[in-house]
C-alpha cells in the first residue's frame, strides 16, 4: 500500500474530533519554529548573558515542567484531559510574551517558569486527549502524522525565523516570540468551540474516577512501564534535549556557523520528516516496536558523529553541511521513534489511568531535559566537545539496548505493534495488585 493510499484510508477512518486535532498541529508548530532553533541566540547574543547561565536558564523550563507532571496526571484523570490544555495554552501565551521583553536573567526565568509548567503538561495532557478520541489501531498512525504536521510547522518557522532575526536588531526576536505567543489562539478556539465535548472526565465503573486508588509508584510496577519510563530518559537525554539546546551550542561555538545556517538546519530536519515520515509509517507497520527504536538509537549515533565532524572543519562551508546533516540524520530517526513510544504508552495504559501513564513517560523526558542542557553548556563552554559527542553516540546505541533486552520482554505482541490474527486468544495476563497510594 503506498503511502498516499494509506493516508487517505487514515483519514476516511479517522473521526471528526481527531480530524479537528490535527488541523491546528501545522499554525501551533510554526511558532514553535520560529523561536526554537534560536533560544540560546537570543538569551547569549542578544541578551548577553553567559553561556553557563543560559544553560542553567534553558534548564529550569523543564525542571518547573518535571515538578508539576505528578500532579498534572492526576489532574488529567480527575478533570479530563481538555480543561488541563486550555490552561496550558493560556501558560504559553503568557510565557512567550514575557520572554519577549525580558532584559535580566530573572524576567526570563519567570517566562521560563511559565512555559516549563505548560510544557510539562502539555505531552501528557494531549496525548491523553488524542486517545480518548482516536481508537488504538489508529494511534501509531495517529502519531506519526501528526509529527509530519508538527515538524512541517517548525520547518516554516525555522526558515521564516533564519531569515527574519538578526542579532543586531533586538525587535526582531521580539517579533517572533509575540508570532509564537499568537500561534496557540487557533486551539484556544478549537477547544472552547467545537471541541467543547472531548476530553472530559473519565468514567471507571458507574463512577467519574477519582484517581486516589492508584500510585505512580504502582503505575511504575506494572508491566513495561518502570523499564520504558527507563527508555524515554535515555532517549530525552541523548536526544531532542541536545537538539534544542546543545545542538545549537556546539555549532555556534565550535563549528563557528551563522544562525542562518541553524535555521535552514532545522529546516532540513523537517523537510526529511515531511518526506520520510509517511513512508517509514507504512515501513513499521506490524513490526515489532522495540525493533524500531534500536534502529533509531544507530541513526542517532550516526546523526551526532556529524556534529562532531563539523567542529574539526569550523566557519567553513563543510562545517554548515555537517551540521544542517546532523539535524536531517537525526529527523530520520525522529520518524522511527515519534509513532512507537506514544503509541506503546497508550496501549499499555488503561482509560482511567491514561493521564498518569503519560505523564511517567513526559517525566521522564522532563527529567533528561533538565540535565541536558546544563551539562551541554558545561561541557561545551570548557572546550570538551569530543567527550560530548561521546557522550552522545554511546547513549544513543544504549537506547537500543535498553528497548530490546529490557523494555520488549516485557510487552505483548499486540501492544509492540506485531500484527496478530483477529481469533487469536489474548494472553492471559494477570492484573497486578495495585495498593492505595500514599504519595502520588
Amino acid at each position: 500500500m503506498s503511502s498516499e493510499t494509506g493516508l487517505r484510508a487514515f483519514w476516511h477512518d479517522l473521526p471528526r474530533e481527531g480530524r479537528l486535532l490535527l488541523s491546528i498541529v501545522v499554525i501551533e508548530f510554526v511558532g514553535t519554529g520560529l523561536v526554537l532553533p534560536f533560544q540560546v541566540v537570543y538569551l547569549h547574543e542578544v541578551r548577553g548573558f553567559a553561556l553557563s547561565d543560559v544553560g542553567l536558564l534553558l534548564g529550569l523550563s523543564p525542571l518547573l515542567g518535571l515538578l508539576v507532571v505528578g500532579p498534572g496526571g492526576l489532574a488529567i484523570d480527575r478533570v479530563g484531559p481538555r480543561r488541563i490544555v486550555l490552561a496550558l495554552l493560556a501558560l504559553m501565551i503568557a510565557g512567550n510574551t514575557v520572554l519577549a521583553f525580558s532584559e535580566t536573567r530573572w524576567q526570563a526565568a519567570i517566562a521560563l517558569v511559565l512555559q516549563g509548567i505548560a510544557f510539562g503538561l502539555s505531552w501528557p495532557a494531549f496525548q491523553s486527549m488524542i486517545a480518548s478520541v482516536v481508537p488504538a489501531e489508529l494511534r501509531q498512525r495517529y502519531f506519526g502524522v501528526n509529527f509530519t504536521l508538527l515538524n512541517l510547522g517548525i520547518g516554516i518557522g525555522g526558515v521564516v525565523g533564519g531569515l527574519l532575526v538578526d542579532v543586531d536588531r533586538l525587535v526582531t526576536f521580539q517579533a517572533i516570540y509575540l508570532a509564537d505567543a499568537a500561534s496557540y489562539l487557533p486551539a484556544l478556539a478549537l477547544l472552547l468551540g467545537p471541541l467543547r465535548h472531548v476530553g472530559g472526565q473519565v468514567l471507571h465503573g458507574d463512577h467519574v474516577d477519582t484517581g486516589e486508588t492508584v500510585s505512580y509508584l504502582a503505575v511504575l510496577r506494572r508491566p513495561a512501564m518502570g523499564s520504558l519510563t527507563l527508555l524515554g530518559f535515555v532517549a530525552s537525554f541523548v536526544g531532542y534535549s541536545q537538539l534544542n539546546a546543545g545542538m545549537p551550542a556546539f555549532a555556534r561555538a565550535v563549528s563557528e556557523v551563522s544562525t542562518r545556517t541553524l535555521g535552514f538546519a532545522f529546516a532540513a530536519n523537517t523537510l526529511v520528516i515531511v518526506l520520510l515520515q509517511l513512508v517509514v509509517l507504512g515501513r513499521i507497520e506490524g513490526r515489532r516496536r522495540t525493533r524500531v527504536i534500536a534502529a533509531m538509537g544507530v541513526v542517532w549515533a550516526l546523526a551526532w558523529l556529524c556534529l562532531g565532524l563539523s567542529g574539526l572543519v569550523p566557519g567553513t562551508l563543510g562545517a554548515a553541511v555537517l551540521v544542517a546533516a546532523c539535524a536531517g540524520v537525526f529527523a530520520l530517526g525522529e520518524t522511527l521513534l515519534q509513532p512507537t513510544i506514544p503509541a506503546l504508552v497508550n496501549d499499555l495504559a488503561p482509560d482511567h489511568l491514561r493521564g498518569r501513564y503519560n505523564a511517567l513517560s513526559s517525566g521522564a523526558f522532563q527529567l533528561a531535559a533538565v540535565i541536558a542542557p546544563a551539562i551541554s553548556g558545561v561541557l561545551i563552554g570548557q572546550a570538551l566537545g569530543e567527550v560530548y559527542i561521546g557522550l552522545l553516540v554511546v547513549g544513543s546505541l544504549l537506547c537500543g539496548v535498553l528497548a530490546i533486552l529490557k523494555v520488549e520482554a516485557q510487552l505483548e505482541p499486540r501492544v509492540n505493534g506485531v500484527t496478530v490474527p483477529p481469533d487469536a486468544p489474548p494472553p492471559a495476563t494477570p492484573e497486578p495488585q495495585v495498593h492505595p497510594a500514599t504519595t502520588d
